[in-house]
């Protein structure tokens, strides 16, 4: 992976520990891009884990910013509490919600409307052809090729298609409610063609 798709892929997400362990949005930016430009100028060769290192950095970026304004206001790291402050703090649910929106967004370019629905339906909640066949209108046979077609156009490392997508945060937040609840009906509305 080169450099500017690690960035690229990681900064929201390094931004969003930021923002939670300093409780500032300049701060957070701050650290996050002091944190790439100290990655830029070492040997990446020696780095096995890319991301794991990234989330390191900032994390220990974000302790020193907060004993730097400890030292600053003299406050006493007992009334800071940082062991407090880190336990408190959710990160579990970052890595993943940001893994899933760029999944999502690399299937919406990659893929057109008909295809990026009955791939999402077959292979993320497993429905059956049988109700593929309903929902769409289309056959069993044409539902399986547009998940074979669906899965070689994802699988190619071809330039991404420009296809006019539907906001990002529409599409993830039915995704959601589809995965927790486990009511697919306002994904399937939202993924028909003829709905949009």
């Amino acid at each position: 992976m080169t450099q500017t798709a690690a960035i690229t892929l990681y900064q929201p997400m390094l931004q969003a520990i930021a923002l939670n362990l300093v409780g500032s949005i300049h701060d957070a930016e701050d650290i996050v891009q002091d944190t790439f430009l100290k990655w830029l100028t070492i040997d990446n060769r020696r780095i096995e884990n890319t991301k794991a290192y990234l989330v390191k950095s900032v994390t220990n970026n974000c302790i020193n910013h907060l004993n730097a304004l400890k030292a600053k206001n003299k406050i006493s790291l007992d009334h800071l509490n940082l062991k407090d402050l880190f336990e408190k703090i959710d990160l579990s649910h970052l890595d993943i919600k940001h893994e899933v929106s760029v999944a999502l967004s690399l299937i919406s370019k990659k893929l057109g409307p008909l295809e990026k629905a009955i791939f999402l339906l077959r292979e993320v909640f497993d429905v059956e052809y049988d109700d593929l066949q309903e929902i769409f209108n289309k056959k069993k046979e044409h539902c399986r090729q547009v998940v074979c077609r669906a899965k070689q156009k994802l699988m190619e490392d071809t330039p991404i298609i420009s296809i006019p997508v539907e906001s990002p945060a529409t599409l993830i937040k039915s995704f959601k409610r589809a995965c927790s609840i486990g009511h697919l009906q306002e994904l399937i509305d939202h993924l028909r063609p003829s709905s949009k």
